[in-house]
Formats: structure tokens, sequence, C-alpha cells
């Protein structure tokens, strides 16, 4: 066991960093919506041991405010990517598996949102969004998501590869983990 410790730390800290890192992105979707359109942002709960919000007012364009959530929280982790792609970042495939992640959980949040209610979904239905439109979003991303997935195990001490991790790779994902974590709890719960 002690061989795969890194292995185990990269992959833990990863899924933290993604976790927080995609509700981050998510929420900044919605807060920079808001503020375009002028809505007024009331709270923005951010915190590591809790489902992120933002709570705003919706008076004049509410389907927008929702939709920033999920829009930006895909666009801005795939423009992102293409920076890192462009600078021939050593660990892309950090950003990569990242990126699927926002793409996923965006994704799957919308398009298995529709059929509970909950959620932006909920809120995107009662503001008259057609269901199709949230269910397609879904079948978009999701698979894009896996497609940014497919062939990143061997970096993460997958098949081949049988638990070696690049030390770096370690340290990088579990310092972005520790330090989202840290400014959550010190910033995100006020």
């Amino acid at each position: 066991m002690k061989n795969r410790l890194p292995q185990v730390v990269l992959i833990a800290s990863t899924l933290g960093f993604c976790w927080l890192g995609m509700q981050i992105v998510h929420e900044l979707g919605h807060v920079l919506t808001a503020y375009a359109v002028g809505e007024t942002v009331y709270k923005v709960v951010l915190h590591p041991l809790a489902i992120s919000r933002t709570d705003v007012s919706h008076d004049r364009h509410p389907l927008l405010v929702i939709w920033g959530g999920p829009i930006f929280g895909c666009s801005l982790p795939l423009a992102l990517l293409a920076v890192a792609r462009s600078l021939r970042c050593g660990l892309l495939y950090l950003f990569q598996f990242f990126v699927g992640f926002c793409l996923i959980a965006n994704g799957v949040y919308l398009s298995v949102g529709s059929f509970d209610g909950v959620g932006d979904a909920g809120d995107l239905l009662r503001q008259g969004s057609p269901q199709w439109i949230l269910i397609a979003f879904g079948l978009a991303c999701a698979p894009t998501g896996l497609w940014l997935w497919n062939g990143l195990g061997p970096a993460y001490g997958l098949g081949r590869s049988q638990g070696e991790v690049k030390r770096r790779a370690v340290l990088w994902a579990f310092g972005l983990a520790v330090t989202i974590v840290a400014v959550e709890l010190l910033v995100g719960s006020r």
C-alpha cells in the first residue's frame, strides 16, 4: 500500500479540487451574469461542506442569470484548457480532468435535475425553459467530459502505469485542494 499512497493522494486531491473548483466557476457564472444584467447578488455560499449557491434578485432576467452558472461553469474551464494546451503545460492532464469534471457535473446537474425539478434545473423549468433544452445541454456536455477523460488513467496510476504517478502532479493537486478548502473556510462562510 505504501507505494500506492502518492496515487491515492493524487486521485483524492484531484477529485477534491475538481468538486470545489467546479462549484466556484459555476457560481462565478451566476454572479457575473447577474451583475451584467443588473440583478442584485445577495449571497454566495462556497464552503467545502456545503453545496454551493448564489442568491440573486431575479427581477430582470432570471433565465440569463440561472443559465449563467452552467454555461460559464463549462466555458471558462474549456478556455483554461485551451490556454494550458497553448502553453504546453506539463501537467495538462490535471486541467483536462478538471474540464471533463465540470462538463459532466454541469451537464448531469441540469439534465437529471430536470426530472426532479431541483436546483438550477428546477429554477429554469419554473422560469419557462423547456425540459428538452436542459436534457440536450446534458447530452452535449457529459459525453464531451467523458471524452476528455478518455486515456487519462495512466497519468493517475491506473492501468499500465501500475500506481506510478508524477510527484509534481501529486504536490500540485494536493496544494490546489488544500488551498481551495482553506480559502473557502476563511471566506466562503460569510
